[in-house]
């Protein structure tokens, strides 16, 4: 039996009809994409996320339909939220861990969030017919919406995750003006492939780095890399590098499983590939990638920690990255949220985003404003 759908139907003619859905597949790939023309992430990347069996989530999407079609959608998803989540390992983590082993609730609270805890950022999609002077005002109502499906779910804390820079100078007034605080969330770290070459890529680079990179490229000679489609035999493999490489992370919200490795290859055929990095008969290093016409976003590079570090395969991954662009007519590499320092390094420049959070007890609220900075992420692994 499907889930009920909450649905607000507006008093007059005119007005947007409000909807929760508990399954993408209910708003159906062209009404979803005509939303999200630009997003590599689309339908059917939303749809393997559905897929994939995350531990701990469950999954929303709302959208406001009017004149026969959908005119703003965001994926949602609720979870139990451990408020020290993005905490740095140190004194103040491991004090709230020792609580934490005696009252398992302490700092963990049921979130209704805008956005994807698996996508690089918490996009809002507008249909390309909804006027520019009309966006906030159907934001506004599905904020308004959003909130009553949070209280019908029991979700004292309300957020919005991943907001990019944009978005948040168009409508961070709005979201104040609703009582959400802001703290930084990791930014996203891009290059445009405005070269030709390689070398003309490297010629752009400090001296120095230049000089490092064609040491490291030289690991080339030792490494047998494969672009598949599907991850067959070595999807265990693959599981052990990925576990291997979240285990190294300082912070950790959602773990992936091998349907969501195998979903996004699955749903986004021609769209999706996974390089495998061999050394010898032997798998060190996997990374999927999710791409279109124009960008190509790296979507997790896992490897042997102790292995694969020798031979300079995060290098290696990441000019094997920039060739398929180069053969494919793609113009920017989209890096992901980590390693910044060496992503600034080898060129490539940082997009903000930011997260908005509201408790629905405004003394709770005024708490997480003051110790907001203390979760921020937005300096994280930079």
């Amino acid at each position: 039996m499907s889930q009920p759908l909450l649905k607000i139907v507006p008093q007059s003619i005119g007005n947007p009809v409000a909807e929760v859905h508990f399954s993408i597949r209910a708003i159906g790939r062209d009404a979803w994409n005509a939303c999200f023309p630009n997003d590599v992430e689309d339908y059917d990347c939303l749809l393997a996320i559905e897929e994939a069996g995350l531990e701990g989530f469950e999954w929303r999407y709302i959208t406001l339909t009017e004149g026969g079609h959908v005119s703003v959608a965001m994926p949602a998803f609720l979870c139990l939220y451990a408020l020290d989540t993005t905490l740095d390992e140190g004194f103040l983590r491991r004090s709230v861990r020792s609580v934490q082993r005696y009252f398992p609730g302490f700092l963990k609270l049921r979130l209704a969030c805008l956005g994807s805890p698996c996508t690089e950022t918490g996009a809002i999609g507008f249909h390309p017919d909804v006027p520019q002077e009309r966006r906030r005002i159907l934001l506004t109502e599905m904020l308004s919406f959003f909130e009553q499906v949070a209280a019908t779910e029991r979700c004292a804390l309300i957020g919005l995750k991943d907001i990019p820079e944009q978005a948040s100078a168009e409508f961070g007034d709005l979201f104040a003006a609703r009582g959400y605080a802001s703290i930084g969330a990791l930014p996203t770290a891009w290059l445009d492939i405005d070269f030709k070459t390689i070398d003309e890529y490297l010629a752009r680079l400090s001296s120095g780095t230049r000089k490092d990179m064609r040491r490291k490229m030289k690991s080339f000679d030792q490494v047998r890399v494969e672009m598949r489609t599907d991850f067959g035999e070595f999807l265990p493999q693959v599981m052990a590098l990925y576990h291997d490489t979240r285990n190294r992370s300082e912070w950790q919200f959602e773990e992936l499983t091998p349907a969501y490795f195998q979903g996004i290859l699955a749903y986004m055929p021609g769209r999706s590939f996974c390089a495998f990095y061999f050394v010898g008969d032997k798998l060190l290093a996997a990374n999927l990638i999710v791409h279109d016409g124009r960008m190509a976003i790296d979507k997790f590079f896992c490897m042997d920690g102790e292995k694969g570090r020798p031979y300079n395969l995060y290098f290696i991954s990441w000019f094997t990255n920039l060739r398929y662009c180069l053969e494919n007519g793609l113009s920017r590499y989209q890096s992901g949220q980590a390693h910044y320092e060496n992503k600034l390094r080898l060129g490539s420049k940082l997009t903000a985003n930011a997260m908005y959070f509201h408790h629905r007890n405004p003394l709770l609220q005024s708490v997480l404003r003051l110790v907001s900075p203390l979760f921020s992420t937005d300096e994280a692994d930079a």
